[in-house]
């Protein structure tokens, strides 16, 4: 097999991985919160504080891997990553496990931003957009296999079955790294580690992520603002520095402005989904893990097939157009979406997951295209940040709007029949809200049509 794609095989299963390793973990959080007496609160948790390490991270990340050495990174985070997925199966109790995530989500960070700019330098420009959209589908696939796997898995081994599923095959990952890609991608090697930006980034975006999540509180409105204050020094910070941890510089580019914001808004709009789907699955119509795991097929589904022709169509025709028209179908499912009640017919709920699964495979490679497009060659581990950045904290905040919902409808407490009525209006709530957001994302993908990637 050619060099360069067998690193595209190694990456995309390595992307199926990082995906497995979130949405495997939330088909099952049902029996985990009950093994741990976790309340509605902290389940949301054991999702988001994966998604706010790898947020933190994700920016250093960039300069760190591109200093160092992008395949040296990775083998470092893939070692991580095996080791704490051992000791996650041995914990005994909920804050054990949720310090289990939260390491885990430290070796991802990494593996997110190495893995795509690996991609990017492997390969030439006319054929990026296809190599992307594969690994995408890697993605797509992780999505999709996920929750049949977990739920599998769940239902006849149990939870920890899950957590260590991906541990052989990482094993196999790693020595095709070190014996079989010989090559090593060192764009910053000369240049000094960004501290102060990369410390001042981590904190604002602690606080603020951490402050949003409880903003029904007077502590979660200061954080929240704290954190934006913060967030604002780090951009100056950035524009001061020599080598920024994060060139902020970059967003006077249209294109790699628009859409990273279209990125930001679909997945804020979309990630929350998937849980709300299990709740609804598990919780209000009482399916097991492993029925409620192949009804979550649907969608993925969709993407795994659309991932690699949305690639293959956007070095052809205008990508942001492609982008424009996969998140107006998203807004037609949620919309189906905001209507789920215990009367809600399963045809009803497969075919908006269909809609969803076709707008969203036909929004992310495009979009991921035109980003890691938009940048000089050099800066490749940079942009790829910017995606790994764009998705986590999409992602975390889209659970923090339903962790935030539920504190408001619900309060702090167990899912368990007598409050099924204020989780279905929670997530009908919930949808409601992403339903605008995927609105501002069609927006933003229009937006850097007419501009070039120089301004």
């Amino acid at each position: 097999m050619e060099k360069k794609n067998l690193l595209l095989l190694v990456c995309t299963v390595l992307s199926f991985f990082t995906v497995f390793a979130v949405n495997a973990v939330t088909i099952v959080i049902p029996s985990i919160a009950a093994e741990f007496h976790m309340s509605n609160i902290v389940q949301n948790w054991v999702t988001i504080i994966f998604l706010l390490v790898v947020a933190i991270l994700s920016v250093p990340a960039g300069q760190i891997s591109g200093k160092y050495g992008l395949k040296k990174v990775t083998i470092l985070s893939i070692v991580l990553f095996i080791i704490i997925s051992i000791v996650n199966v041995l914990v005994t109790s909920q804050e054990q496990f949720l310090a289990c995530r939260l390491i885990l989500g430290i070796s991802l960070s990494f593996i997110n931003v190495t893995s795509m700019a690996m991609i990017v330098n492997a390969f030439p420009p006319e054929e990026r957009g296809k190599a992307l959209g594969i690994n995408i589908t890697g993605v797509y696939v992780g999505l999709s296999l996920s929750p049949f796997i977990g739920g599998v898995l769940n239902y006849n081994l149990g939870w920890r079955s899950v957590v260590l599923f991906g541990v052989p095959f990482l094993f196999v990952i790693l020595a095709l790294l070190l014996t079989r890609i010989d090559d090593e991608w060192s764009s910053f090697e000369n240049i000094p580690l960004d501290i102060k930006g990369s410390f001042a980034y981590g904190i604002g975006i602690v606080l603020f992520m951490y402050g949003f999540t409880i903003l029904n509180t007077q502590l979660g409105i200061i954080l929240t603002v704290l954190g934006i204050i913060i967030l604002v020094i780090f951009g100056l910070i950035e524009l001061k520095q020599t080598y920024p941890v994060f060139d902020i510089r970059f967003f006077k580019n249209r294109k790699f402005l628009s859409s990273n914001f279209a990125s930001l808004c679909a997945y804020l709009a979309t990630y929350a989904v998937t849980t709300i789907l299990n709740y609804h699955l598990q919780y209000i119509k009482g399916f097991d893990s492993q029925t409620a795991g192949l009804i979550l097929l649907v969608a993925p589904l969709c993407q795994v097939i659309l991932a690699p022709i949305a690639g293959r169509l956007s070095d052809k025709f205008v990508p942001q157009i492609l982008a424009a028209i996969g998140m107006a179908l998203g807004t037609v499912s949620l919309v189906m979406f905001s209507s789920l009640d215990s009367t809600t017919s399963m045809v009803f709920l497969i075919v908006a997951m269909i809609i969803y699964g076709i707008g969203f495979g036909l929004f992310s490679p495009p979009n991921t295209n035109v980003i890691m497009g938009s940048v000089p060659p050099k800066d490749t581990s940079v942009a790829s940040a910017a995606v790994a950045t764009m998705r986590t904290v999409g992602q975390a905040m889209s659970m923090g709007i339903l962790t935030l919902v539920f504190a408001f409808v619900m309060g702090d407490v167990p899912i368990i029949a007598q409050y099924y009525p204020l989780l279905i209006s929670s997530c009908q709530i919930t949808c409601i809200i992403c339903v605008v957001l995927c609105i501002a994302s069609v927006f933003a993908s229009f937006v850097g049509i007419k501009s070039d990637s120089s301004n």
